[in-house]
Formats: structure tokens, C-alpha cells, sequence
């Protein structure tokens, strides 16, 4: 049965291009280069990984300087745009315009 179907059959039922029976793509040398070149990035990147700068005893810890001073700067920015002290006597000042010690 299953030769006869494959033998008589005329096309790919359906749509041909989705589905469980599609029609196979043809594999052009441009796929097959974009594929080499991938695979080579891919073996490079892994290779670079392998090999770490640093040991493990000089990256733990290592940029806790710089984090500390990226905070004191944001600190002191935020510090910079922070408004000054008011004082309740700035608030009330003009209340005591015609008031005086001898009235």
C-alpha cells in the first residue's frame, strides 16, 4: 500500500510548504556557507569561554573598589540635586511685618 502511494501519488497534499508532508528545500551553497560560518563563530566563541582571564581566587572580589565609587558618585549626585534645609521661621516671616516688641 504504502508503494503503490508513493509510486501513484502526484503531489504533496495539502499546502506544500507547511505540514508533515512537505516539499522538501532544496539546500543552496549560499545555506551551506551561512552554516559553516555559524558553526565557526560558534566554535570560537566556546573557545574564548574555555579560557578564563582571571583565576577564581582574583575575580571574587574584584571590582568591589569600582562599585563602591560608582556609588559614592551616584550618592553625591543625588546629594548635589537634594533641596536645602527649610526652617519653619522662613515659612512664617512674613506674618511678623507689623508686629513688634513695643505694640
Amino acid at each position: 500500500m504504502f508503494l503503490t502511494l508513493v509510486l501513484l501519488r502526484k503531489g504533496i497534499p495539502g499546502k506544500q510548504w507547511i505540514g508533515k508532508y512537505r516539499r522538501p528545500r532544496p539546500i543552496t551553497w549560499q545555506m551551506k556557507r551561512n552554516t559553516l560560518k555559524h558553526l565557526e563563530r560558534e566554535a570560537e566563541n566556546e573557545y574564548w569561554i574555555s579560557r578564563s582571564y582571571m583565576s577564581q581566587e582574583q575575580e571574587c572580589g574584584h571590582a568591589a573598589e569600582r562599585r563602591a565609587q560608582n556609588w559614592l558618585k551616584f550618592k553625591e549626585s543625588k546629594l548635589c540635586n537634594f533641596p536645602e534645609h527649610k526652617y519653619i521661621t522662613d515659612h512664617l516671616n512674613h506674618l511678623k511685618t507689623t508686629k513688634t516688641w513695643s505694640s
